[in-house]
């Protein structure tokens, strides 16, 4: 169960030659022990797993000679999470009617703010307001 647990690190790849965010890697979330890691591919397919990746090894990207590298602290919005008891994880649905129709997301409610890991487009993509009215919500029990 994760709801309670406060939010103690929050890692996504980066792209240390560019200084930006590698969107197309995992995010990874840890809930005071509890890591859950998320991923985007395609135009509807979400992984979420949980306490399977170990971000002190040095990531490979399938081989495709990229640097890259595990990173905290950024954006500012998922840092300032970061220490608050998770309050609620809902998994959202897509009901636009356009082409991310059914895409599913993940969204996860603090007493300060949330964030929201959705698909970009065969990538990932993080929102930290309220989600879209087109999103169908529903609550889980983390």
């Amino acid at each position: 169960m994760l709801e309670g647990r406060r939010l103690t690190r929050a890692l996504l790849v980066w792209d240390p030659d560019e200084d930006v965010w590698f969107s197309d890697g995992l995010v990874l979330l840890d809930f005071e022990g509890e890591q859950v890691e998320i991923v985007h591919q395609k135009f509807d397919e979400i992984s979420i797993t949980w306490n399977m990746v170990d971000p002190a090894r040095p990531l490979d990207w399938a081989g495709e000679g990229f640097r890259l590298a595990w990173r905290g602290g950024v954006p500012d919005d998922l840092a300032r999470l970061q220490g608050q008891r998770l309050q609620a994880v809902e998994l959202l649905t897509w009901m636009g009617e356009d082409m991310a129709q059914g895409m599913v997301a993940v969204g996860f409610l603090f007493p300060h703010g949330r964030v929201t890991i959705y698909n970009a487009l065969d990538e990932n993509g993080m929102e930290f307001k309220d989600p879209d009215r087109r999103y169908a919500r529903q609550r889980l029990s983390a």
